[in-house]
């Protein structure tokens, strides 16, 4: 079987979603993610999920909780 850069794209695809990978490798990802529609599948599905998972993290304490919470860091 020869791999047409798939296997390679797979492997980094986490790393190319994170910007993780050095500009040549983004630039090869992105040559071959225009060019390989099952791997510009992958991809899209992995973007999506992780800007779901990003913004699931971006809840913040309500201000009463932030205020306990430095008021017992700042006790002796």
């Amino acid at each position: 079987m020869v791999d047409c850069g798939c296997e390679s794209a797979r492997a980094r695809l986490e790393d190319y979603l994170h910007g993780e990978l050095a500009q040549q490798d983004c630039c090869d990802m992105e040559d071959h993610l225009k060019a390989c529609q099952p791997c510009g599948d992958e991809h899209s599905i992995g973007k999506t999920l992780t800007l779901k998972v990003k913004s699931a993290c971006c809840e913040t304490a309500p201000e009463d909780l932030k205020r306990q919470i430095m008021a017992s860091l700042e006790k002796p």
